[in-house]
């Protein structure tokens, strides 16, 4: 399963979040980092299996023999991808019972040590295991005991000390998250000689210290201090920052509570309702791939997709307006009220499938007879005009669906998220999730009346079955910040490039002359008084923000990733965490933090 560990200690020597309690922790030292990043030795990797590449084909498990840090480098494998964890020491009479036990797993990383290696049934156990399944050995100890590997075709990752940092390091470089460029300083056998090692590059994003790259800690720590300001003013029951700068996350920190009579602490790992972020991270993703493909033209109309608005006003409205918020659609419509009785139940049954939330279910045509019906029906009001409209993505899901002839969450998750190893974004995460694993969102008194918890806080979207183009995905913060790395790569990622570069530079630069928007991306306001979504950021950059209190930045120009991520719709919707400018504030404080290192 996949890890919820806080990397908060980890990346700034703060509290480590776990067990509902915080505590100091002085896990490793820059210079310890720093040592370790050097004596990482690659061997064996003729085949360059190191970093991993095609995450979708992988079941990993992780099995650790005598090793005091095995939680950590767990944590860290399992930022990447779902991590099935064994302690080997628990099996260490019973080889064959730990062999049966990883029959569905195909990849198995062994973290090895002095005292393991010299064991002899381990290295037996080591090397059937390698006739039947792929291996990477992590081996933390004196290199004198490599000559015990001497035969082994399998990747080593060789690291001279047994300790956090090393356990830090070698996790991230197994998946990419940071490169290796160690050699070995001498001669151990036949095999490994010295100068012997494996150069890689980092193919995903990384962890690190703020001082790994110029930064300081303490200029971050006025974050602490606007969010705890968001907390006790109640803007928001709780939040997660998380600032990726050059490639690595520098800083990922949880405050608060789920709800504000939670005794659940808020987590870096929690999973949220992203709102109109999933506008940019499932819809326009998609409408991206399929228009370099050729199969979307943004200068075709609408007509020539939806067959059913070819006897509407809807008939010639060109894709590009669509995604500029430019089409004339009305901004949204409260298809919630007025419900006829008949129009859904408190019971599931054959009449009654789309669930809405707990205890309340749609008619199964619902959407299709009536929402539908209703926009196709909609007015025009300012076509040619930058009016924000949620319409605008339910006419791009529709036209997504058409092309590819799957539901965009199928279509989104099989050619993105799964290869990204994108694990918590999903649509409609009760399917998957545990509820403590999803943070709460509104106490809905006027519609479903009950609490919002797992299922998409805006009406229309959980109307539609939880899937719509304007809201419904979920994520935690980290997956998020992958799929934005992804971007502000230029659609290169794990290894593979998902997009090429001048599809995400047409999409993400401004595209209208009649507002600030690019293809359904938002984008920096140049009215530098509405500091929006800072003052400070460049004008390269774009994102989206999120009726629950979310929001997302990518700054090409600076190489930052800026997330936050609220329930700032609980226990009822107010304008607090916008009134004291949380996520702007935040975010100046950002880049004063980088700025000091120019």
């Amino acid at each position: 399963m996949k890890h919820f560990l806080s990397l908060v200690a980890l990346v700034f020597f703060l509290a480590i979040q776990a067990c509902g309690q915080a505590r100091q922790n002085q896990n490793f030292s820059l210079e310890q980092i720093q040592e370790a990043h050097k004596s990482l030795v690659l061997l064996n990797n003729q085949q360059q299996i190191i970093p991993l590449k095609s995450l979708q084909n992988l079941k990993i498990a992780s099995v650790t023999f005598d090793f005091q840090e095995a939680t950590l480098l767990d944590s860290i494998l399992g930022k990447y991808h779902s991590i099935h964890t064994e302690n080997g020491n628990a099996f260490f009479n019973d080889l064959n019972g730990l062999e049966d036990d990883l029959k569905f797993y195909n990849l198995i990383i062994l973290t090895l040590t002095n005292k393991i290696l010299n064991q002899p049934q381990i290295i037996s156990f080591v090397k059937d295991l390698a006739t039947k399944k792929s291996v990477v050995i992590n081996f933390m100890g004196d290199g004198e005991l490599l000559t015990k590997l001497e035969g082994f075709k399998q990747p080593i990752l060789w690291s001279s000390q047994a300790n956090t940092a090393s356990a830090f390091i070698s996790a991230q470089a197994i998946f990419g998250g940071t490169a290796i460029s160690g050699k070995l300083k001498q001669t151990y056998s036949n095999q490994f000689k010295i100068n012997d090692g494996f150069e890689t590059q980092a193919i995903r994003l990384g962890f690190a210290l703020p001082e790994e790259l110029g930064l300081k800690t303490k200029d971050f720590e006025n974050i602490d201090a606007i969010a705890q300001e968001a907390i006790q003013k109640k803007a928001a029951p709780g939040a997660v920052v998380l600032v990726a700068k050059n490639g690595k996350i520098v800083y990922n920190k949880a405050y608060g509570k789920h709800t504000y009579t939670s005794a659940t602490l808020m987590n870096v790992d929690d999973i949220f309702d992203l709102a109109s972020i999933t506008k940019i991270a499932a819809t326009t993703i998609a409408a991206m791939k399929l228009q370099e493909e050729g199969k979307l033209n943004l200068d075709a109309s609408l007509a020539a997709y939806i067959a059913r608005t070819r006897n509407t006003n809807k008939a010639n409205i060109k894709v590009k307006d669509v995604m500029l918020h430019q089409a004339g659609f009305v901004p949204f419509i409260p298809f919630y009220k007025d419900l006829e009785k008949d129009a859904f139940s408190r019971v599931a049954d054959d009449r009654y499938t789309v669930k809405v939330a707990d205890s309340f279910y749609i008619n199964t045509n619902y959407y299709r007879d009536v929402m539908w019906k209703q926009m196709l029906a909609s007015p025009l009001t300012t076509p040619g005009k930058y009016v924000y409209s949620d319409l605008s993505m339910y006419f791009m899901k529709e036209i997504i669906e058409g092309i590819t002839q799957k539901p965009i969450p199928n279509y989104i998750t099989q050619n993105f998220y799964n290869k990204l190893g994108l694990e918590t974004m999903v649509f409609n995460p009760r399917d998957k999730f545990k509820k403590g694993q999803i943070v709460p969102t509104e106490v809905d008194n006027y519609f479903r009346k009950t609490l919002l918890w797992g299922y998409v806080h805006d009406q229309g979207a959980a109307m539609a079955g939880g899937v719509a183009g304007h809201a419904g995905l979920f994520s935690n913060a980290t997956d998020l910040a992958v799929l934005m790395q992804m971007l502000l790569n230029k659609g290169s990622y794990g290894g593979e490039q998902f997009l090429k570069p001048e599809t995400v530079m047409l999409f993400t630069q401004q595209q209208s002359p009649v507002s600030r928007r690019g293809l359904g991306f938002d984008r920096k306001d140049p009215d530098l008084s509405k500091k929006y979504p800072s003052a400070l950021a460049s004008d390269e950059t774009f994102g989206h923000t999120g009726y629950t209190g979310t929001c997302v930045w990518v700054d090409p120009a600076n190489q930052l990733i800026y997330i936050f991520l609220s329930n700032r719709v609980h226990p009822q919707v107010n304008n607090k965490l916008l009134d004291l400018n949380i996520r702007s504030r935040i975010h100046d404080e950002i880049y004063k933090a980088i700025s000091k290192t120019k």
